[in-house]
C-alpha cells in the first residue's frame, strides 16, 4: 500500500483503476475498468481488466509460442488491454512473481511483458493471481489528466481482489461500489462551479 499511497501524494495514480464514466465517447472504452500501471508527467500506461477476448484463450497463445503446457491455464482470461500495440501481450499478476524485466507497480501487483512469464505458468510456477491482456491503454503528456478533468474517467483506489476477480461482466459495477457509488447516480456531463 505504500506505493498507492505515495502515488496519491504525487498526484498520480500508478497502482489505482480508472473507471469509464457513462459519457464515455469512445465507443472502445465504454464501460471499462483499466488498472494503471505507469502514471507519470510524461503521460501514463494501463490495461483494461473487465473485457475479456472470446475468441483467444491463453492455452492457444502458448501453442502458438511453442510453449508445452503442464497445468490447465484456462482459467486466465486473456483481455483486450487497449487500443495500443494489440499484438503485444502484458501479465497483470501478484507480486510473488518478480523475475528480471518485471515491473514492480506496487508491493502487491506487478507486471511483466516477457515470453518467460507464460512459461513459469504453464510449468504451474507462475504468479498465484494474474491475467493476460494483448495491447494497452496508453496517453500522452497530460492526456489523461484532461480527460479526468472533463469527466470521463474516474480513478477508484486498487483492489487486488478485484483486479484478479474472474466475475469481469460486474467488475464496473463491483469497482464504483467499492467508493459507494451507484453506476445509477452518475452523470456524464462534468460539473463547472
Amino acid at each position: 500500500m505504500a506505493s498507492s499511497k505515495r502515488a496519491s501524494e504525487s498526484g498520480y495514480l500508478v497502482g489505482q483503476f480508472l473507471v469509464a464514466m457513462p459519457g464515455m465517447a469512445d465507443p472502445r472504452f465504454e464501460r471499462t475498468v483499466i488498472y494503471l500501471c505507469a502514471h507519470s508527467a510524461e503521460g501514463a500506461m494501463g490495461l483494461i481488466v473487465n473485457k475479456p477476448m472470446k475468441d483467444i484463450k491463453l492455452p492457444e497463445i502458448l501453442t502458438q509460442l511453442g510453449i508445452e503446457s503442464k497445468k490447465p491455464c484456462d482459467k486466465i482470461q486473456v483481455h483486450r488491454g487497449g487500443p495500443v500495440e494489440t499484438a503485444r501481450g502484458f501479465v497483470l499478476h501478484s507480486a510473488d512473481y518478480d523475475r528480471e524485466g518485471t515491473l514492480k507497480v506496487n508491493s502487491e501487483i506487478c507486471l511483466s511483458a516477457t515470453t518467460e512469464i507464460l512459461r513459469a505458468i504453464a510449468a504451474g510456477e507462475g504468479p498465484k493471481s494474474s491475467l493476460m491482456a494483448l495491447g494497452y491503454s496508453g496517453w500522452g503528456r497530460g492526456q489523461l489528466d484532461d480527460e479526468i478533468k472533463q469527466n470521463a474517467w474516474l480513478n477508484v483506489p486498487g483492489d487486488e481482489a478485484l483486479l484478479f476477480s474472474e466475475d469481469v461482466d460486474l467488475k464496473w459495477e463491483r469497482v464504483l461500489a467499492k467508493i459507494g457509488v451507484s453506476p445509477h447516480l452518475l452523470s456524464g456531463e462534468a460539473g463547472h462551479a
